[in-house]
């Protein structure tokens, strides 16, 4: 199971979407792109950062349990 691939591929489609994000906001500053930015991108943001550091930890327990194997 190769963790840090996925958490890789999950912080860098993460880090494209913000990119793209700040370039929509650019063109949209209205009330509806605040309401959006706060109820999806902030939301998104916060549980990616949740993930990837549960990933971290998911990722050590695993490497214990193979050498607790081996």
């Amino acid at each position: 199971m190769n963790l840090s691939g996925h958490k890789a591929q999950i912080s860098g489609a993460t880090k494209e979407l913000l990119l793209r994000w700040m370039e929509t906001k650019n063109s949209w500053r209205d009330g509806k792109s605040r309401e959006f930015e706060e109820q999806y991108i902030a939301e998104l943001q916060a549980r990616v950062d949740k993930v990837t550091t549960i990933i971290d930890k998911l990722e050590e327990v695993l490497k214990k349990v193979h050498n607790d194997c081996d």
